[in-house]
């Protein structure tokens, strides 16, 4: 991290760590004491609580870097976001889909119940993880043997969840890298499927689970395609930092769980077809640099966060006052050193937080071997199981 980064980084870090752990002790001590006595008073206080550290990450998106979110949806549907719970799937196209989803949510009211389907190293992230474990995000291993349990319960456990929610499932499995399109597009070759241009192609089992255990109480499933314009350079954790804004347009397309299939493989075959559409509807973005301007929604920019990382300043720079004039920490070497040392820590999370995020660390897509050219095969897509 460069020395002018850092400069940037680092306050910020420290507000959001601070806050964040400060949320996290809420969060522990509501879950011991609440949620025995009843688990929905517990989510509606959590979905509050956890507002005030996601808002920090808004915040970031909205204020700090400027990135501009074009949504691109017909008017009735887009009236219905948040007012009802949602499975989301999603194109995971940049560093920063998981942002992006969280601003939709934010913009809709239903940040603090926003879950997402997220694999189990995430839970370990200081602050940021030890929050969506509280809120019951779904943590799976990449093994279908181990997750296939872990799905389905978390799944069933949402039925009763009392203010709407969505979950988001990144059915490709990883982000998308030229690396992964390649692997992709020669298994599409020797399997006899379509071959993808924009998109891998599609893990179903994850997204099948999930539509057979919450068709009886979620009614809708919005489909996210994600692109980033030609003009606008890629957005990425380190840019938002640093305040480098970048352009994001979506196109959500709503529709009806009840309009699902009932057959397992029919369900396959249907999250198949919708990646086959998205990547023709990525073609069109491509070459026409967007989504259609008919759809454009204007989805504002609330000033919640900036409220809120506003107040979370003043507290820490308050407390941090008193806590100096209480200690005089800075007044010897040994007290520098302890706040210097805090600082490199804080780096060190930042940094963690910022590599994590990086879609080039991801490893490089493999192909499986094709034993048979059949389009219906359910399993099986060339892509590697590491994020």
């Amino acid at each position: 991290m460069a020395i002018a980064a850092a400069a940037v980084i680092v306050p910020l870090g420290v507000l959001f760590f601070i806050s964040g752990l400060v949320i996290n002790l809420i969060q522990a001590t509501c879950f011991v004491l609440v949620r025995p006595i009843s688990k929905s008073t517990y989510r509606r206080l959590n979905r509050i609580v956890a507002e005030l550290l996601w808002l920090e990450l808004v915040w970031i998106v909205d204020w700090w870097a400027g990135v501009k979110i074009k949504v691109y949806m017909d008017p009735k549907e887009f009236n219905l976001m948040g007012k009802e719970h949602a499975l989301v799937i999603a194109n995971h196209r940049s560093d920063i889909d998981w942002l992006v989803g969280w601003i939709l949510a934010q913009r809709s009211g239903c940040l603090g119940s926003s879950l997402a389907v997220m694999k189990k190293s995430s839970k370990l992230l200081p602050v940021i993880g030890w929050s969506m474990w509280f809120s019951e995000y779904l943590f799976l291993e990449r093994s279908w043997a181990k997750d296939e349990r872990t799905l389905k319960s978390g799944l069933q456990r949402l039925s009763d969840y009392p203010l709407p929610f969505w979950l988001a499932l990144f059915v490709e499995g990883t982000r998308f890298t030229q690396a992964k399109l390649l692997a992709a597009q020669e298994y599409a070759t020797s399997a006899g499927l379509p071959v993808p241009r924009n998109v891998l192609i599609p893990r179903t089992k994850g997204f099948v689970t999930a539509v057979s255990h919450m068709r009886s109480f979620v009614p809708a499933i919005y489909d996210a395609t994600i692109c980033i314009p030609k003009s606008s350079p890629a957005p990425t954790m380190l840019r938002l930092f640093k305040g480098q804004p970048s352009v994001v347009h979506v196109h959500l397309k709503r529709h009806e769980m009840k309009d699902m299939p009932e057959n397992d493989e029919a369900i396959a075959q249907w999250c198949r077809d919708v990646f086959v559409a998205k990547d023709k509807l990525l073609d069109k973005h491509i070459a026409e640099d967007t989504f259609g301007e008919e759809q454009l929604q204007d989805i504002g920019r609330p000033v919640k966060s900036l409220v809120v990382v506003a107040s979370w300043a003043c507290i820490l720079i308050l407390g941090t006052i008193k806590f100096l004039q209480a200690t005089a920490l800075l007044s010897s070497w040994k007290g520098v050193a302890v706040s210097a040392a805090l600082m490199a820590v804080v780096t060190v999370l930042m940094q963690i937080l910022i590599n994590f995020s990086k879609s080039e660390r991801s490893t490089a897509a493999k192909v499986a071997p094709a034993k048979e050219k059949n389009v219906n095969q359910p399993t099986g897509n060339g892509q590697e199981k590491k994020d």
